[in-house]
This record gives C-alpha cells, structure tokens and sequence, in this order.
C-alpha cells in the first residue's frame, strides 16, 4: 500500500505511536515517508509487487491515476486509450449516443485533396445545411402563426321548420290537444373536415320569443344560452298547444373566438369598422393615431386628442395606458341575427320549411396541417440513424487516413520511422508504469538492502495480518482483541 493510504504499522515500526489511540491502533503522522532515492512525489511500493516491475497489464482505460502521476503528462496517453471522446470503447452505446454536431460530419481538407470526388459530397453538406436552416425558419415562422386566431367564413344555412298535430274531435276516446313543433336546425355548406360539429356550437345563446298575446307574458319567451357543462346538440325542438297560426322571433347570438364587440357609433365612423375583435380595435386606433401624428413628440407616452378624440373620449390629453380603460365603456356586444318566422298550422301549407344561410368564422383547415406538421415526428428517426451513420463514416475515413499516414511514414522513412516509435513508445511506457526511478537501478539486490526495504517488509506483513483478521472475525461473527 502506498505510505500516504494511511496503512496501519506493524509493531517493528520506525513510526511513533500517537498519544491518545487504543492500543495496537496506529496513525501515520503527516508527511509520507521518502525513502532514499525516491523522487519528490513518488510511491511506495505495493505490497506483494515486484518493484519496478513494468506490469503492463495492470493499467488500462478504467484504472484511477496514481499517487505521484502528473496529470498533464498522463493526459496524451488517457486519450488514446479513452478514444477521441474521452470514453472507452463501447461507453457510448452504454450511455446514449452522443450528440454530435454538423461539424463533425466535414473532411478534412488533407482527405479533400486525396479524393477530388470528395466535393461532392461537401456540395451535398452545404445544400443540407442550408435546407437546416431554411425548415427550422419556417417552423419558427408556423408556430407564430398559430399563437394567432386563424379562421374563414362559411355559410351556415339554418333550417326553420315546423309540425302540426291537430286534436282529436268530440266523443273520441281520450282527449289530445292540438299542438305544434318548431325545430331550428343547422349545418355548414360544403364542410370537408371529417369532424362535423354541431349546430349548438356555433352560437352563444338563442332566444324564441312567442307571440306574447298567445302564451302570456310569463310563457312566451324560450331561452337557452351556453355554460361549462353544456353538451351540444344537432338542433332545438320547441312543442307548445294551439291550433292558429303563431308569429314568432329568433334571437341567435354567435360564438366569436376570440370574442368580438360592437363599437360606439362615433368610433366606429372613426376607424371604419364596427364589430372587431378588441386586439384587432386596438391595432386600428393605433394606426390612426400614428396616421394623424397624435403622439407627443416628447412624451412618447402620451397622444394629444384631436376634435375627434376629444368628442369620443372626453379629454384633450390622455396616455396610451388610459386607453383601454377609456375604451371599455365604448364596446359592447354584437348585435343578434333576428329572423322572423311564422308557425303555421294549415294542413294545407307546404311552406312551413325556412332556410337562412349567415356567415360564421370556423378555424382554418390549414391551423390544423400546421400543428400536425410541428407535432410529426415520422422522419426524426430516420434523419437522427442517416445522420449516425454519415458521423460513423467520416470516422472510420479519418482512421483509414491516419493508418495511411502512419504506413507512408514507415515506407518513406523505415529506420527514422522505428527510430522515433521506438522513442514515443518508451515516453508512453514510463507514463504508464509511473516509472520515476531509475530502472536499473531497482534491477539490483544492493538496491533492495536500503533502510526502507525493512520497514516495507513490515508494513506488508503487517497489512496481510490485519486483512486476515477481518476475515476470521466475518467468519466468526465476533471481535477479536
């Protein structure tokens, strides 16, 4: 063991006891012990090895570096055995593949130069990383594109029908009432989406307001309007008694997403739109106000009122974080789509089916492409396994190409060449086997009659003492004093 390692002596021990420890317990003191001929910073040696024996096959990629190493010296060598990712062979697929990067996939222009066919495949290498950058723009640009509503108008016809079941005459068994049945329905024309929604889905409320004179005015009004828990439905089905003919008023309220509102009169002269989104309102008042040149030239965050602003807001100055404020007292909701229809109950009348087509925002089609195109991950696999092995064959070129360095060397050069190996191999050797006596010196048997090589001895017996008494107390299952 190695004199810093904190080994406990043997009782022939050059050593003093410390003060103050049980006894046969030993403490090295600070300092290790440098026996003579030993450079600053060496080892001692391990027990039951030969000193300086170049055991080469003790050391390999996994070993820790020894006490006395210098690390900058070690360095050269853990690469070559670690490989040129600092791992051993084989840690990668151990630990995941390892990112690489575009730059590893280029030749060397040394290769280039061997191999004038080579430039094609640089031409293909920059073609790649120009379609890199134009895909990844353009996903940049689709995700933008998303965070924003993106809808289209369609038609939604709307269906007004109605039934009439007249009521049984006098003296026939049971008495039914004569009654009628309107039904609202609705659906888009021309919807290619697989998905169909439904017709309840495109209003926020609706309102049936019965002929008042008729039903009262506790019953003539039939309401529904949308909630958390609301389920959609294909249609609305309103049943109530009577055998005349019953005007009667839709009230439909659309579901804008996002939501839109009605503008004041006046603002809406203004900026030339009436019901808008409030984002889009807000874009429009900005742009009037930078068309006139309302802001203040030096407080920017402030706009100077015209005769216009000064009508609609009421105040001659105001700044551009009052203006949401100010602004909400000037929207309102939309107006409802109104249709007047009536209920009829002649038997006679084919006309009691009404169609109405509005325009409605649904979301666009392409909304969807786009999400499915940023969600898709089909190719990622097959792009990430082409990319490996491209990584895996400029590699294998790179050794190819040093193996055929290391071969024209030998054949320029044959004695030069063994001459400068044999060199490199011996630095490596010392490195290895942290070899920073002198070899033949340790060769000897004068060398081993030193002062030091007794108190090895004892330090070793001493050590093969104490592990088997570990092993005899394990066996014994007690504790030997």
């Amino acid at each position: 063991m190695s004199s810093r390692g904190g080994v406990p002596l043997g009782p022939g021990s050059s050593m003093n006891m410390m003060r103050g420890q049980s006894p046969g317990v030993y403490r090295v003191p600070p300092g290790p012990y440098q026996r003579p001929g030993m450079l600053p910073g060496g080892r001692m040696p391990m027990p039951g090895m030969p000193v300086g024996s170049p055991m080469l096959n003790t050391y390999g990629p996994g070993s820790p570096l020894r006490p006395g190493m210098n690390p900058m010296l070690m360095e050269p060598f853990r690469k070559r055995l670690l490989g040129p990712h600092g791992h051993p062979p084989g840690a990668g697929q151990r630990r995941g593949v390892k990112r690489r990067k575009m730059a590893d996939k280029i030749l060397p222009q040394r290769i280039r130069e061997l191999v004038p066919e080579s430039q094609a495949y640089m031409d293909l290498l920059a073609f790649e990383r120009k379609l890199d950058q134009t895909i990844a723009r353009k996903r940049m640009e689709i995700q933008d594109a998303i965070k924003k509503p993106l809808t289209q108008k369609r038609k939604l016809r709307i269906y007004i029908s109605n039934t009439f079941t007249p009521g049984k005459p006098d003296g026939d068994e049971g008495e039914r009432v004569s009654a009628w049945e309107l039904r609202v329905e609705g659906k888009l024309l021309e919807d290619p989406g697989k998905l169909k929604r439904k017709f309840s889905s495109f209003f926020k409320s609706l309102v049936i307001e019965l002929d008042k004179e008729l039903y009262g005015p506790d019953n003539h009004l039939v309401e529904w309007h949308r909630m958390a828990t609301t389920q959609e439905t294909d249609g609305f089905q309103v049943k109530r008694p009577g055998d005349v003919n019953v005007k009667c008023t839709l009230l439909l309220m659309l579901d804008h997403q996002p939501s839109q509102y009605k503008l004041d009169p006046r603002l809406a002269r203004l900026l030339g739109i009436t019901t808008q989104t409030r984002a889009n309102i807000m874009q429009a008042l900005w742009l009037y106000i930078k068309t006139n040149k309302l802001q203040d030239s030096h407080e920017k965050e402030h706009i100077n009122c015209n005769r216009y602003f000064r009508q609609i807001f009421n105040c001659v100055r105001m700044r551009f974080s009052d203006i949401p404020m100010k602004l909400a007292s000037l929207l309102q909701h939309p107006d409802p789509i109104i249709i007047n229809h009536t209920i009829s109950v002649d038997p006679n009348d084919q006309k009691k089916t009404a169609c109405y087509d509005i325009d409605v925002e649904v979301d666009d089609p392409l909304k969807a492409q786009m999400s499915s195109f940023l969600a898709s991950t089909t190719n990622q696999q097959e792009i990430a396994n082409l990319d490996s092995k491209i990584h895996e064959t400029i590699e294998s070129i790179n050794q190819l190409k040093t193996q055929r360095d290391f071969m024209l060397s030998f054949s320029n050069g044959p004695q030069e060449f063994i001459q400068d190996w044999m060199k490199s191999q011996s630095r490596d050797l010392k490195i290895m086997t942290d070899m920073m006596g002198n070899p033949e010196e340790e060769r000897r048997s004068e060398f081993y009659e030193q002062p030091w090589a007794q108190e090895a001895v004892g330090r070793h017996i001493f050590f093969k003492v104490q592990q088997r008494r570990q092993e005899l107390e394990q066996v014994l299952g007690i504790r030997l004093t």
